[in-house]
This record gives C-alpha cells, structure tokens and sequence, in this order.
C-alpha cells in the first residue's frame, strides 16, 4: 500500500514538472531591451534596498527571472554584460 502510494506520488510530481516545463517553454522569450531594463531595475533595487545576503550576480538572475515571469516572459540562465 505504501509503495502503490509512493508511486502515485513521483508519478503525479513528474507529470507536475513536465508540465511546468512544457509551459514554460510555451512562454516569448524577451528581447534583451527588456533583459536589460530589469536587469538595471534590479541593480537599482540592490543599491538602495540591498540583495538580503546574496551575491550581487545571484541576486539580479533572481530579480530579473522574477521580473520576466511577472511579464510573461521565459526566464534566463544568465545575464548579459
């Protein structure tokens, strides 16, 4: 019983993740006009509030990704110079 529920489980999170994933991919991807105006929102936000503890470049993926996913956009694995 235990293991039947256990299955069921990592069956659903599978399909969960897959799904996610797929959805996600459905997302525009944003032009880098767009990458680059949140990435100075966020390094604004660094300046006056601070990055609570993190890496200033781990905080703007974080801050950017958050703010592409507002938007509706597809989030980034790393940010442009």
């Amino acid at each position: 019983m235990k293991r039947n529920l256990l299955v069921s489980v990592l069956v659903a999170f599978g399909i969960s993740f897959t799904a996610t994933q797929a959805f996600s991919e459905d997302l525009p991807v944003a032009d880098i006009d767009v990458v680059m105006d949140f990435k100075q929102f966020c390094e604004d936000i660094a300046e006056e509030e601070g990055t609570d503890g993190m890496a200033l470049p781990e905080f703007l993926l974080q801050c950017v990704n958050d703010e592409l996913e507002a938007e509706g956009y597809q989030t980034v694995t790393s940010l442009p110079q």
